[in-house]
């Protein structure tokens, strides 16, 4: 199945305790004293999250997967513990193996989160042995 613009999806994630601002980043003295709300960093995560579960059906999985390059998101609201995050989306763009969707996301009372993200489809086995290999000239351990 070909991946076209105009493809539109829906995702449910109900928000836990590890993605609050100072559980999250709890080894960061100044995030400990944040009020315990959804920690932008991981919205992003959940609305990548998002678009890799929409596209997943039309691609070779687990062979062909994708990697975000772009997060382009306001967080326009807090949200807590508990509470379900529903990102909704559409494909807007296929440029070769780029990928580009325009979303947003909203709890259980009000919008918290719309932008943009793109993603890059790639050949599973062959990005992680590039990985491997930096790994291994850093002298890394993968986990």
């Amino acid at each position: 199945m070909a991946l076209q613009p105009g493809l539109q999806f829906e995702f449910r994630y109900e928000v836990p305790r590890k993605a609050l601002v100072p559980v999250l980043f709890d080894d960061i003295e100044a995030a400990r004293a944040l009020p315990p709300v959804l920690a932008t960093g991981y919205m992003a995560g959940i609305m990548e999250c998002a678009c890799l579960d929409a596209i997943r059906p039309h691609t070779d999985w687990p062979a062909q997967q994708s990697v975000g390059t772009l997060v382009s998101f306001s967080h326009l609201a807090a949200t807590v513990a508990g509470d379900t995050v529903t990102v909704r989306g559409t494909l807007v763009g296929v440029e070769g193996r780029k990928l580009v969707f325009e979303v947003e996301a909203h709890d259980g009372a009000e919008k918290i989160a719309e932008g943009r993200h793109e993603r890059v489809l790639i050949d599973a086995a062959r990005f992680r042995e590039k990985v491997a290999a930096k790994a291994q000239r850093q002298g890394l351990a993968l986990e």
